[in-house]
């Protein structure tokens, strides 16, 4: 796939055989937007040592989780007001409220207002939804399986990009730089949004926003992932856990309940309960819930000291890190570019289910290979192709499963269980690690057994979700799908 820019006088005709200017733009906007998560989830990722060390906190994991759980909660209420009142509308209103957040974080002089600023930047969780759902409004039927593959492959550019950028204000300026980035990230972002893409004329009816299932569907996901965060601390088997994880799940089968009897439901369980539907966000939200959460635990080995008898990371710089890299981030994105125009001829399970074996398999290989820098380059050779694949085919097997009606809610559904997934094994896999850590002056060390654990345990979860394609029935390819265009 090719990003033609050409004169506006030109663009009518150069859209039938590629991205014309004006479609040029607007993906560059949407991929943008789409990734700004990503990119502040790396950055925070690679900061998170040194904001470890500088707050004397065991309590890092809460610096990228808290948004998570606010994301979480307030996805169904975006997703539902984004069908109403337009997503560009909604996408622009949360963005500014990320802006908020990232401000707070910035400015702030302890942790505790630290963690309140990524919590307000939470907000913007549910952003990546809303991204997909107007690719499929604003493009033309022949550009939707290129354009979504191009947004999900975004993952490769900024994986390409972010680590250099992540490690020169790391290594140059600190962890209050990155934060200090994030707020400039999003603020571009925004003006992106307000001046470049168009909005969605598609809109659902204007309806009383059914304020109990939102509140039970993503008040009773956050309280699972909250009450699995604080599961060690407090012991698997206290009042304290089981009440958290307990009464969540008892919010989410009220959820259910309610719903069916709801006039103006939040997510319609009739959507949910199409075999197409719940077979195709469960096996590519575990699978992408793994494929991000194991970065947790790649970037503390990488950026973690090397101190003997104590910490067992690699302690390489940002900047080393984002070299080592690099072949793996190439080959993402050519992956996923390849993979959204092979999906219009092959059928997306079976690239789903090649990507999700090559990237369990390489996740397995780094759990007994990650010491040196070409044993991490050999590996990333898998696990590179493997995640291309997959991050190109969620947005394109979401399209495949849903009428352009349902985007928004199938693209927030899809979204909501990855957060969750992704949020879940995430603190299961800090809880993994923290079996063979050691606590000094208030910060966790790991050890190599903590990195071969985790990385065995996202492997696994990988392999499951893979396995579990099986489950999924054909759909009309994507060319047949129907499209909605408002440009």
């Amino acid at each position: 796939m090719t990003l033609n820019v050409e004169s506006p006088h030109q663009e009518e005709g150069a859209g039938k055989a590629g991205f014309g200017a004006r479609f040029a733009l607007i993906l560059i906007a949407l991929l943008w937007a789409s990734q700004l998560n990503g990119l502040i989830g790396l950055m925070g990722s690679n900061a998170q040592s040194q904001i470890a060390i500088h707050y004397h906190t065991t309590q890092i994991a809460w610096f990228t989780q808290i948004s998570s759980l606010v994301g979480v909660f307030f996805t169904p209420f975006t997703v539902k007001a984004a069908g109403i009142y337009g997503k560009k509308r909604v996408l622009a209103v949360i963005t500014m409220l990320g802006l908020v957040g990232d401000l707070i974080a910035a400015v702030s002089t302890n942790y505790e207002t630290l963690l309140v600023g990524r919590a307000v930047s939470g907000f913007y969780g549910p952003s990546i939804a809303l991204v997909y759902a107007l690719a499929r409004d604003v493009f033309p039927r022949h550009l939707v399986g290129p354009a979504s593959g191009f947004l999900g492959g975004g993952m490769g550019v900024l994986a390409l990009g972010g680590p250099f950028l992540s490690g020169w204000i790391l290594d140059d300026f600190g962890y209050r730089g990155i934060l200090w980035f994030m707020v400039v990230a999003t603020a571009i972002s925004l003006v992106a949004l307000l001046f470049v893409v168009p909005e969605s004329p598609v809109r659902e009816a204007r309806t009383p926003l059914d304020w109990v299932g939102g509140i039970l569907l993503g008040g009773g996901l956050s309280s699972v992932i909250y009450g699995v965060g604080k599961g060690a601390a407090w012991g698997w088997t206290s009042d304290k856990t089981l009440g958290f994880i307990g009464s969540g799940l008892v919010a989410v089968v009220a959820f259910v309940l309610v719903e069916r009897k709801a006039a103006h439901p939040m997510f319609p369980i009739s959507l949910l309960g199409r075999r197409r539907v719940w077979s195709t966000f469960l096996v590519t939200s575990l699978a992408m819930g793994a494929v991000y959460a194991q970065g947790s635990v790649l970037n503390l080995l990488v950026l973690m000291p090397d101190i003997p008898g104590l910490s067992d990371g690699l302690g390489w710089t940002a900047t080393k890190n984002a070299w080592v890299s690099v072949p793996n981030s190439v080959l993402l994105i050519a992956a996923s570019v390849a993979t959204g125009a092979l999906a219009r001829r092959v059928d997306s399970r079976v690239l789903l289910a090649i990507g999700g074996t090559l990237v369990a398999t390489g996740v397995a290989l780094m759990s007994q290979f990650h010491y040196t820098i070409g044993q991490f380059v050999s590996v990333g050779v898998l696990s590179g192709v493997g995640m291309g694949m997959v991050v190109a085919l969620v947005p394109i097997m979401v399209i495949e499963s849903v009428k352009p009606e349902e985007q928004a809610l199938g693209n927030g559904a899809q979204n909501m269980m990855q957060g969750v997934l992704q949020g879940v094994l995430t603190q299961v896999a800090f809880v993994v690690v923290a079996q063979n850590s050691k606590v000094m002056k208030g910060t966790a060390f790991y050890t190599d057994d903590s990195y071969t654990n985790g990385f065995l345990l996202f492997a696994g979860v990988i392999a499951a979700a893979t396995v579990l394609v099986t489950l999924i029935p054909k759909a009309k390819p994507l060319d047949e799908a129907e499209v909605g265009q408002a440009a």
